[in-house]
């Protein structure tokens, strides 16, 4: 009898990761399910009566609790075959407007959350497929199209998104250096109808945010109003996740026409020229902007 799979998934209340999470219990994999709102957490756990569930109330970016997270996975189920470092949380507005606990908060999840995941659960990983040649594992780290179009009044978050993007391209090409057994994908996600708009919910009550500026209002409001009207769902985007790790695919990608901006920007660094104005296809959004922010 072949052992059963677990899939290990942060920010697995709602969103990406609950998706994930459906998909995974539907093809009867042992579920890790990880995240910092206890409501949202017991929530999902409670749907999934037909696989083992271990549901754990951890902050990804807290290197003992991840570190706590990780013996537990092992006792319980063993080297994990599916690890989706998917937790992550929002902050705009003007980058120097950004407090030190905007970035402390944000790098903290979204990094080094994905940092803690990789580093534990991938020797693990690759001890089950030193120990075992028909296994097989797969790392899929959540950053955005934020990571590779640095848009406007977005800073802490592109920041955070493109050391994710980074992180998982050194990571595809370190396990091919050592193994055909564990490789590594990432999605960037476009604008998607998931709770990434609302992270703040779940900021630490230690991490207090100060009054909002002008462009922190703005950017939400902007963020607020795309992300709703995304017109796919965080289960197709789920789904996609799949795909890639059935067909050993890196890049993941919801909103394969962004692509188009990366290109110009890779342009830009080509030919030395300076970044393109994000909004030069819309110039009447770039106008609103500038108007909203120059009234301060």
């Amino acid at each position: 009898m072949t052992p059963k799979k677990t899939a290990v998934i942060t920010g697995a209340g709602s969103g990406f990761g609950l998706e994930a999470a459906r998909i995974a219990a539907q093809r009867g994999m042992n579920l890790v399910l990880v995240d910092v709102q206890a409501d949202a957490l017991d929530k999902a756990a409670a749907e999934f009566g037909d696989v083992e569930v271990l549901s754990r109330i951890v902050d990804v970016a807290k290197a003992d609790q991840m570190e706590a997270l990780a013996r537990a996975v092992e006792d319980r189920f063993g080297a994990p075959h599916f690890v989706f470092n998917n937790a992550g949380v929002g902050s705009g507005g003007l980058i120097w407007e950004n407090a030190l606990s905007d970035w402390d908060w944000v790098m903290g999840v979204n990094v080094m959350g994905v940092v803690h995941g990789v580093r534990l659960f991938t020797p693990m990983m690759l001890a089950a497929a030193k120990a075992d040649p028909g296994y097989s594992g797969h790392v899929v780290n959540t950053a955005s199209m934020a990571g590779l179009l640095v848009p406007p009044v977005s800073g802490v978050y592109n920041v955070s998104k493109a050391a994710v993007v980074a992180l998982t391209e050194t990571l595809h090409h370190d396990l091919a250096l050592v193994t055909e057994q564990v490789h590594a994908s990432v999605l960037c996600p476009f604008y998607v109808p998931t709770g990434i708009s609302q992270s703040h919910r779940n900021r630490p009550s230690d991490m207090p945010g100060n009054r909002p500026t002008v462009s922190q209002l703005v950017s939400q409001a902007q963020t607020d109003k795309a992300v709703s009207s995304g017109k796919l769902t965080a289960a197709d985007v789920a789904a996609m996740v799949f795909d890639a790790m059935d067909h050993n695919k890196f890049w993941i990608f919801s909103h394969p026409k962004a692509l188009a901006g990366v290109q110009t920007r890779m342009e830009d660094a080509m030919l030395q020229r300076n970044p393109t104005d994000p909004y030069a296809a819309r110039p009447d959004i770039g106008e609103a902007l500038k108007a909203k922010l120059r009234a301060e």
